[in-house]
């Protein structure tokens, strides 16, 4: 379908965002005629949201959206004002994430028409579901109109991503180092829930053992009570795990008390507060929805991922500071400005098995995060769409079928629990000898199913 009337439309829309429609200079006017003034990116960006605040209201709390295959019922999650185009004195392009009653964010192109406060969309088109476009632009050469090229079933696979449901065997080994006398160690067990079927299939552990449940984020932890007879003696739990890729689920409002307080390293208020609001400017005012996709982006925008530095513990401090840190600051810096402006947020973590190959190593442990809006839980994982930024669409509202997920929250009390106090967070084995914890050398590895 040709598009004739946006013949100022002069950038290919990308196979992975949108990309601003871009307008050609204008010569310098040679005549004292007054030129016309240019509706700003922040009017543009207005106007739309009032369009899609009006339809909304007149469809009981939904924003239509039809084109030739769909028929949706969405909500703004938020405009992307880096897309937004003038391509005529009153004609505008806008890209506009929307997600559907499922959970699906949907991408959608708007073409429209009239001046702020009083804008008529024109024509929309579902450009994108979860990130994965339908199709791309590409421009006539002969007369420079733009129009729709459908793209071939594209795949997330080569970037990590396994979607639907994966099937594989998971395998934590750990080696107990030379004992002079006793130690404890505690270990994660993975658990099944709605998005994971776990089973162990053989565990091999030394010395006394039990099982201990901790009751705040329902974990479940194997202690040990070594001694120099265990000394070089290896762990082992061999794990069964069918996993379902995770989008936003429903769930009763989250405990405030929990999901809404400080923990150690993870605090809230004081200047995560400030940082939050500054980010959020106006939109401090809009849904939690849409306040989580400012704080998403802020992260991405302000943070490298680098492992330097006093890194891996989850400290949200550091992550201030720095704005550098591997996964746990990431998600940790996440939670510490959500939780400050009343976006209930929480901490999971295990591992993100490859999706280029079907067995061998896994380079360390993985963690995510997720947020509570509109009555449902939203996974998210900003580091991997710092680093994949194809993927930031994605990853606001999905986590892979390829991971497992071996422990929850953070702050963990068990009892009998380290001396030292809480666990800050657990995948790898926490090992403690004379009320000190001692590093355990730990590799993770994995064989994948050809099916369940």
């Amino acid at each position: 379908m040709k598009f004739r009337k946006y013949l100022l439309f002069g950038a290919l829309i990308g196979f992975y965002s949108c990309q601003a429609p871009v307008e050609k200079e204008k010569e310098p006017s040679s005549n004292a005629e007054t030129a016309v003034k240019k509706t700003s990116i922040a009017e543009i960006e207005e106007g739309i949201k009032q369009f899609i605040a009006d339809k909304t209201v007149e469809n009981e709390g939904v924003f239509p959206v039809k084109d030739e295959n769909h028929d949706l019922r969405m909500k703004l999650v938020r405009v992307h004002t880096e897309y937004l185009s003038n391509l005529g004195p009153e004609s505008h392009f806008a890209c506009v994430d929307l997600v559907d009653e499922s959970g699906d964010v949907y991408d959608v192109d708007f073409f429209m028409e009239g001046k702020p406060g009083a804008m008529t969309v024109t024509n929309t088109t579902v450009h994108k579901l979860n990130g994965k476009p339908f199709y791309s632009w590409k421009q006539n050469k002969e007369d420079k109109t733009w129009y729709r090229v459908a793209l071939e079933e594209s795949t997330n696979s080569l970037l990590g991503v396994i979607e639907g449901q994966d099937f594989f065997e998971f395998y934590y080994n750990a080696s107990i180092p030379n004992l002079d006398g006793p130690a404890k160690m505690w270990v994660p067990l993975a658990e099944s829930d709605e998005f994971q079927e776990v089973k162990i299939e053989s565990i091999s552990v030394p010395g006394k053992q039990q099982n201990l449940e901790e009751q705040i984020y329902d974990n479940t932890l194997l202690y040990m009570e070594l001694g120099p007879e265990d000394s070089g003696k290896e762990l082992e739990i061999v794990y069964s795990v069918k996993r379902k890729e995770k989008g936003p689920y429903e769930a009763n409002t989250p405990d405030p008390n929990i999901y809404l307080a400080s923990n150690i390293l993870m605090p809230k208020g004081g200047r995560f507060e400030e940082i939050a609001k500054e980010a959020l400017g106006e939109k401090i005012k809009e849904s939690h929805l849409i306040q989580a996709r400012v704080l998403y982006d802020y992260i991405i925008d302000n943070m490298r991922y680098m492992k330097f530095g006093d890194f891996g513990k989850g400290d949200s401090n550091y992550a201030c500071d720095s704005k550098t840190g591997n996964c746990t600051e990431f998600h940790s810096y996440f939670i510490s400005l959500a939780r400050s402006v009343g976006i209930p947020a929480k901490f999971s973590i295990g591992a993100s098995i490859p999706s280029d190959r079907n067995e061998g190593g896994i380079d360390g442990y993985h963690c995510w995060a997720e947020f509570y809006a509109d009555g449902k839980w939203w996974p998210v994982d900003i580091s991997e769409a710092n680093k994949y930024t194809a993927l930031a669409t994605y990853y606001f509202g999905r986590h892979p079928a390829n991971r497992i997920e071996l422990s929850r929250g953070r702050d963990l009390q068990v009892s009998p629990g380290p001396a030292s106090g809480p666990i800050n967070f657990i995948a790898y084995p926490y090992l403690e000898i004379d009320g000190e914890e001692v590093k355990v050398n730990s590799t993770f590895s994995f064989m994948r199913k050809v099916s369940s």
